[in-house]
């Protein structure tokens, strides 16, 4: 290691809505800090999502602190509108951010942790992990048993319908992402939509309010993740927001399934042990996190996500930002992962 390495106060690794909620509060709070992220653009992220993407959250509950999202403030914003604003939130606070740079190691040999990128090495009092829990797609083991001639797409590598070959679809996974997406293609071809639940659903407005108004109103946004109601909500998982997709499945436009559970050339088994042949899947079965790049004794738990309390980890000077139910239901939201980001830089601040 070079000794002349810069020190630094703070490294944030990840330039998403999280580390980017962090800057800001970290900049408020007077600690010199550098933002890390392995994209050429911050906001990247985003843009490659699929063409269609839009967020069921309005304007008003997809910003993040101190800078509002330009528009109405009850329209939902699409993908690249939300790519656009990161990357301007990030000029207008002038944030010191380093792109380009991928984070290949976190150690803490002595007092200082030593981030290791393929741009050199850096030293930092404090780091903070920004990362997200959605950095590998979760495709199931059985996915391999299937007939190359089947087209196989992650939602994160689909863009638009002109990635699948001809023949009909199945979306494995009934999550926002596979809800979207089996909407929009049913348009089209004939869709099949495998879900281990029975999909729930919320109307995106009450009278004429966004239900995510009707949310904060009731404290069920923001709801600490140990309260009652915060339990109740994890452990029946999260609704589908919009009514198309249950409007759709109810005029047989949508096939709908139970689990997949396993493949066999061209054919996808089902848990009622029903088969479909398929020519395109596409897996909505999310993402999964990986953290072997922190060579630290950071104790991960059940959902591969690291332990903490409220983002703070066992390890003196290492945190954690925008993991899901961090410490209330936004948490991992563009709208509330702002909360965990200030709590995070009291305790750097108060550690100076």
């Amino acid at each position: 290691m070079n000794p002349s390495t810069n020190l630094y106060e703070a490294i944030i690794i990840g330039s998403g809505q999280a580390g980017l909620a962090a800057a800001y509060y970290l900049k408020e709070e007077g600690i010199d800090f550098l933002l890390l992220d392995s994209e050429q653009r911050i906001g990247d992220s985003w843009r490659r999502r699929y063409d269609s993407l839009t967020l069921f959250t309005p304007k008003r509950y997809s910003q993040l602190p101190g800078l509002f999202l330009d528009g109405e403030a009850e329209q939902f914003p699409a993908k690249d509108e939300i790519a656009d604003y990161l990357e301007r939130y990030a000029e207008h606070f002038q944030f010191a951010v380093q792109l380009d740079t991928k984070v290949v190691s976190l150690s803490k040999p002595d007092k200082h942790f030593l981030i290791e990128t393929n741009k050199g090495m850096l030293l930092a009092k404090q780091v903070i992990v920004a990362t997200g829990p959605f950095q590998l797609p979760n495709i199931p083991a059985y996915a391999s048993q299937l007939d190359g001639s089947v087209l196989q797409l992650h939602t994160s590598q689909f863009h638009n319908s002109s990635d699948l070959q001809d023949g009909n679809v199945l979306i494995v996974g009934g999550g926002n992402s596979g809800a979207q997406l089996a909407v929009e293609l049913a348009k089209e071809r004939q869709v099949t939509l495998s879900v281990h639940r029975q999909p729930s659903f919320l109307p995106l407005h009450i009278w004429r309010k966004s239900i995510f108004w009707w949310l904060d109103k009731l404290g069920l946004l923001y709801a600490p993740t140990e309260s009652l109601p915060a339990r109740l909500l994890q452990k029946r998982g999260d609704p589908i927001f919009g009514l198309e997709l249950q409007d759709a499945i109810k005029q047989g436009q949508i096939s709908l399934k139970p689990g997949t559970v396993g493949s066999l050339k061209r054919e996808m088994v089902f848990a009622d042990q029903s088969r479909l042949e398929v020519s395109n899947v596409i897996w909505a079965t999310g993402f999964r996190a990986d953290y072997s790049w922190i060579k630290l004794p950071l104790s991960i738990g059940d959902k591969g996500l690291p332990d903490h309390t409220r983002g703070a980890t066992s390890i003196e000077g290492l945190y954690f930002v925008g993991l899901p139910w961090q410490s209330h239901r936004g948490s991992a939201l563009l709208a509330g992962v702002g909360r965990d980001a200030q709590w995070i830089s009291r305790i750097l601040s108060s550690r100076r």
